[in-house]
């Protein structure tokens, strides 16, 4: 067996059964595929070696499996679940069939794969406003009342090691690490007591942002909305498997300082609340994103002098259970 293959198996095997679903890039194609470690299992693949017998009862479930995320989350509670079903049936298959899982090129490196956004054209990117206190404070504005939305165009969306552009008609760009909640059904007028079921799952966030042009226009859209100023990533970890999301840590680094150190439970606004508010005004689809806000230690705000990004920059933004979403920062070209 080829050794190099043999190690991916390995990290595939030791890892336990978190779902971390990944949109990925090979030979041209785009497919969906678990994260596992550096390893990517294709589940197109998986799909094909999937005994039919266990799929009865699944009529849910299409004869091919889906390539798109949104696609993919369209289909419902019967797809995740099947997407678990799948990941467990590779493991076994990993140490009892390991020369037709060699053949197939079922693992693959993450070198070896464009890891992409996980919804890379979402319908919507809503986003929220001073939705941490401590970055109202820092702002030195007053606490919303209710949510203060905006929105990004589909356009601005990046994936993780993807490079974010500094604009030519800005000197003053910023960061933000956000919690983004990704839905899963479509949903208008949703109770906030079943506004947890249309959410898939949860990915990490950078609300990238034109600060000088956000502030001269008096309004966030245009200065938020440069291509490669949303990315996302690098996976989406299915709602299950996040027990409580406003209990994790997140933190952004830029060039290894850190410069955003907080949680998830210092949020004003909680998911459940910004589901119901946001779809009584509109309804939420499959893959739609909604970024929850950001809290204190942005650039723009930093004493005794801002700290705002320029080209060569790396920036590492991490929530915990969700993985690290790395993004550099070049010029214009």
């Amino acid at each position: 067996m080829n050794p190099r293959v043999s190690t991916l198996e390995t990290a595939f095997r030791s890892r336990g059964a978190c779902l971390k679903l990944v949109t990925f890039k090979v030979r041209d194609q785009e497919r969906l595929g678990a994260l596992e470690n550096d390893v990517v299992v294709d589940l197109s693949l998986a799909h094909e070696l999937y005994p039919s017998e266990l799929l009865e009862g699944s009529s849910d479930i299409p004869s091919s499996f889906p390539r798109k995320m949104i696609d993919f989350l369209e289909l419902g509670q019967d797809a995740k679940k099947y997407a678990s079903n799948l990941v467990e049936h590779v493991r076994a298959l990993s140490k009892s069939r390991p020369r037709e899982i060699e053949q197939r090129r079922m693992f693959l490196n993450v070198s070896d794969v464009r890891i992409l956004p996980p919804v890379p054209c979402p319908q919507k990117i809503i986003c929220l406003g001073l939705n941490y206190k401590d970055h109202a404070e820092e702002a030195n504005v007053p606490l919303p009342k209710q949510p203060i939305l905006f929105s990004k165009p589909s356009t601005a969306i990046a994936g993780p090691d993807d490079v974010i552009v500094y604009p030519k008609i800005s000197t003053q760009v910023d960061y933000e690490v956000e919690l983004a909640a990704v839905i899963g059904k479509r949903g208008r007028d949703i109770p906030e007591s079943d506004a947890l079921d249309y959410v898939s799952g949860y990915t990490v966030f950078n609300d990238i942002s034109a600060r000088d042009i956000q502030f001269a226009d008096k309004q966030w859209f245009r200065g938020k909305s440069f291509d490669t100023f949303a990315p996302t990533g690098p996976c989406l970890v299915l709602s299950e498997q996040v027990p409580d999301p406003h209990r994790l840590r997140m933190k952004l680094r830029v060039n290894g300082e850190l410069r955003q150190n907080s949680t998830t439970a210092n949020m004003i606004f909680r998911v459940p609340h910004l589901v119901a508010f946001i779809s009584s005004v509109m309804t939420l689809q499959p893959g739609d994103i909604i970024a929850t806000g950001t809290p204190a230690g942005v650039g723009i705000y930093a004493k005794p002098e801002k700290k705002l990004l320029k080209p060569g920059d790396l920036i590492e933004a991490e929530i915990e259970s969700l993985g690290v979403l790395r993004n550099k920062v070049v010029s214009t070209q």
